[in-house]
């Protein structure tokens, strides 16, 4: 399977996503942490009530953690990730005392990686969000859609697990084009490729796919 092939195809139906910094890679960092099991609406929801009700976020790090849960409510299960928000910005403050992020620009990439799993809570779809969006750096985040349609594609092996997924990808995609195959491959998971009902006879991958024609026989 070409990756190359896959990449032309995903671009000719949803573009080409360019990188842009997000923001501050802190910021980021508590954003995938409320997207964790929710959609993008309640994450963003969750999100702004957080900034708004706090000036910063070292006064959301000394917060009573019932103030922190009742505002990422929206964004679901928010006593496990207001209690994982705090014991990150906890962390951090250990070893930082502006609770800065800006070092791991220059940092190597797998120091850079281990430090942000050093952190509670934080997996590797996580920091590679933060190393990606947040600074460009070479990493291909592997949620379960882009995980679903890269194993479909034959591209990933089935039953691997989250670092085999997330080097391998890596590795098999163009540098530069990490935030696209991200990206292009996450909005085909969700808008096509979905979990249970695949809408094989209107994906432009069809003629790449190994799954697609037994989806299509069932």
């Amino acid at each position: 399977m070409s990756l190359v092939a896959v990449r032309d195809a995903l671009r000719e139906t949803y573009g080409r996503a360019l990188w842009s910094p997000h923001g501050a890679p802190l910021d980021e960092l508590v954003l995938t942490v409320l997207s964790q099991s929710t959609n993008d609406r309640n994450r963003d929801v969750a999100y702004e009530r957080l900034r708004e009700r706090f000036p910063s976020w070292e006064a959301v790090r000394d917060a009573p953690v019932e103030e922190v849960e009742a505002a990422i409510r929206p964004g679901g299960i928010s006593q496990v990730k207001s209690r994982r928000i705090q014991g990150i910005l906890r962390a951090l403050g250990s070893a930082s005392e502006d609770l800065d992020l800006s070092f791991l620009a220059d940092a190597p990439l797998d120091q850079a990686r281990d430090f942000l799993l050093a952190l509670p809570g934080v997996g590797r779809k996580t920091a590679a969000c933060v190393l990606l969006f947040s600074y460009g750096r070479r990493e291909v985040p592997v949620d379960t859609h882009v995980g679903r349609v890269a194993t479909r594609l034959g591209l990933l092996r089935e039953g691997a697990g989250s670092d085999e997924r997330h080097d391998e990808l890596t590795r098999m995609t163009p540098p530069g084009e990490e935030l696209e195959l991200h990206v292009n491959l996450l909005r085909h998971g969700r808008r096509t490729c979905h979990a249970r009902r695949p809408d094989c006879p209107a994906c432009p991958l069809l003629p790449l796919c190994p799954a697609g024609e037994a989806f299509l026989a069932a």
